[in-house]
């Protein structure tokens, strides 16, 4: 027996945002449920900021709807936003207030009881691996506790929902893995929208990906399927008597073709299109020499620069 799906923490569709004739987003629909990391990617420009935003209720859309725990953000905004924690990509800190003081004063802010704030604020501090530094002003701790300071005071309510904006943007090695950790561990309890420009991290952290490209979305599918939608559209052929470039190009649904050298060629196929049969026949009947065809490896880079260079077909693979 199956078990139920987890409960769907937030739910957009046909999200769009227009700046006068400028769409900033066009027709997005984006679904997280609870437990589930998402990485949000895209190239400067492609709409990342504008959507967390709009998700958060910082930026009212030109269109579409918006539900977070079944709530509608835009007809019930206060309830709605009582489920969101946002860790924009600048940290909104008072450097000149002591870590726990800082934290309680976010906990009133989001309405907790006065009472409760307390423990809220060392319940974050904890998770957050900040009880050591409790007492120290924000403006004397390094960019990486400070960071942390960002993140615990976007789930000091314990919200369904975290949206962090480039959490790791200016850190040393060490501190992007420290607060890699604490994504992953929040991951197990919340639900987390993750925008970065980091691709690695997206592999380390995420359980699925959406990519836009100029404020539509062209990729929506788990890091596995990422991974997939990538292989087999590129194979690498090995040629004992390999034939001119131009031959391997001409070949109907052959996309672009790199030498290797030692006649090995990279061969990328047009979308929707397979011509390895083709290549295997012309191999046999020209007499090529074919001794290896594979498909070739392919790094999330890979993907990540193919969907966002001009030639995806602007769809939403899954």
């Amino acid at each position: 027996m199956t078990s139920p799906a987890p409960e769907l923490t937030v739910s957009a569709k046909g999200l769009a945002r227009h700046y006068g004739k400028h769409a900033a987003v066009r027709g997005l629909d984006l679904e997280v449920r609870q437990g589930e990391v998402l990485g949000l990617l895209g190239p400067n420009g492609a709409g990342k900021t504008t959507t967390m935003q709009m998700l958060t209720g910082n930026l009212a859309p030109s269109a579409g709807e918006i539900r977070v725990c079944g709530i509608d953000l835009l007809e019930q905004p206060v309830a709605a936003k009582t489920r969101i924690g946002y860790l924009p990509e600048t940290p909104p800190l008072y450097r000149e207030l002591t870590v726990v003081e800082y934290l309680r004063l976010a906990a009133r802010l989001h309405r907790l009881p006065r009472a409760g704030c307390d423990t809220a604020a060392s319940r974050a501090m904890q998770r957050c691996g900040l009880t050591e530094v409790s007492r120290k002003l924000i403006g004397t701790l390094s960019k990486g506790y400070q960071q942390r300071v960002g993140i615990a005071q976007a789930i000091v309510h314990e919200p369904d929902l975290i949206i962090l904006d480039e959490p790791t943007v200016g850190l040393d090695p060490n501190q992007i893995l420290d607060i890699r950790t604490l994504i992953r561990e929040l991951g197990r309890a919340h639900s987390v929208i993750l925008s970065t420009h980091i691709l690695t991290e997206v592999e380390a952290v995420c359980d699925r990906v959406q990519i836009l490209h100029h404020g539509e979305l062209v990729f929506s599918n788990t890091i596995a399927g990422l991974r997939e939608f990538q292989r087999g559209r590129t194979v690498t052929i090995s040629l004992y008597r390999a034939p001119p470039i131009e031959t391997l190009r001409g070949i109907e649904g052959v996309s672009t073709v790199d030498a290797d050298g030692d006649g090995r060629f990279r061969i990328r196929f047009a979308p929707d299109v397979d011509p390895t049969a083709t290549l295997v026949a012309r191999a046999g009947a020209e007499d090529w020499g074919l001794h290896q065809l594979t498909p070739a490896q392919t790094s999330l880079e890979d993907v990540f620069v193919h969907l966002t260079r001009g030639d995806s077909t602007g769809g939403s693979p899954s």
